[in-house]
């Protein structure tokens, strides 16, 4: 088994509402992400899964509770350091250009961290073909797609060599094929580096992908498992404000049909499996 790389150890922590009421938007929450692994923390709006971000970036310190990252408990001494090691991606990719060109948005980070000028060289271009940008090396950021805005954020994160890439909602602001081209990139960088990859999402197609998901409830963990156990419960994720993955949907629709399908599958490789098989067995 792989070495912890993030654990949260029974963290809480409360915003003070415009009431004067405390609402704790992370209540007693604990778990573990290990080397390696795909997590996605998923859940509605004001489930908690935001907060729980900006906990593991040292944005916010929690009020009971440790986080612990490559081992070591996060604060003030060490927040800087850790976060080197991190790279994050938003959700709106107009607002995290500060470079006229591509080249220069990748480079920035890098120059920050006092790279040698040959080094960020070899990493900036060594990070765009890796996410299959390197011929828009020159271009402005404003004449790119919003999928190739994203692509060039992950490149700036990866130049950097983190141990960790957080993703906060890095798909919802695309299309589908923006949405597309950017989890390709995740999985295909994940696969060569062996990088932790958390992606926070509502978007449970995105937590398809995962190798784990962590549900959030109204500040606390409702339920944790791979994705397959995640969708299990079906119409409690559907009563809980979450959209399940369109196979799913058109599984159950078919099913209603009358179609007699052997589940509600997750793959459209699987349902299509399993309609040629209803079709031959009848």
């Amino acid at each position: 088994m792989k070495n912890e790389i993030i654990s949260l150890q029974e963290v809480t922590f409360t915003y003070i509402a415009e009431d004067e009421k405390i609402r704790p938007a992370v209540n007693n929450v604990s778990y573990t992400i290990r080397a390696g692994e795909w997590v996605a923390i998923v859940g509605h709006n004001g489930s908690g899964k935001s907060t729980i971000a900006r906990l593991m970036n040292g944005l916010l310190f929690p009020q009971k509770g440790k986080v612990r990252i490559f081992g070591e408990e996060l604060n003030e001494q060490n927040l800087w350091e850790t976060r080197s090691q991190m790279g994050m991606v938003f959700q709106n990719p107009d607002n995290q250009f500060v470079g006229a060109t591509v080249q220069d948005d990748v480079a920035f980070a890098l120059e920050n961290n006092g790279i040698p000028f040959e080094e960020m060289v070899e990493r900036v271009e060594e990070s765009l073909v890796k996410v299959k940008m390197k011929d828009f090396m020159n271009s402005e950021p404003h004449h790119l797609s919003g999928g190739q805005k994203q692509r060039v954020a992950i490149a700036g994160a990866i130049a950097l060599k983190p141990k960790i890439l957080l993703l906060d909602e890095a798909t919802s602001m695309l299309d589908p094929q923006g949405r597309e081209e950017v989890l390709t990139t995740v999985r295909q960088l994940k696969e060569e580096t062996d990088l932790t990859v958390i992606s926070i999402t509502h978007d449970l197609e995105e937590a398809l992908l995962a190798d784990r998901v962590i549900m959030m409830n109204n500040g606390e963990k409702y339920a944790e498992g791979t994705p397959e156990e995640i969708f299990q419960k079906g119409q409690e994720l559907v009563d809980l404000g979450l959209d399940l993955p369109f196979t799913m949907n058109i599984s159950r629709l078919l099913r209603t049909q009358g179609i007699p399908l052997m589940a509600d599958h997750m793959t459209e490789e699987e349902l299509v499996n399993d309609l040629w098989t209803s079709y031959f067995n009848k």
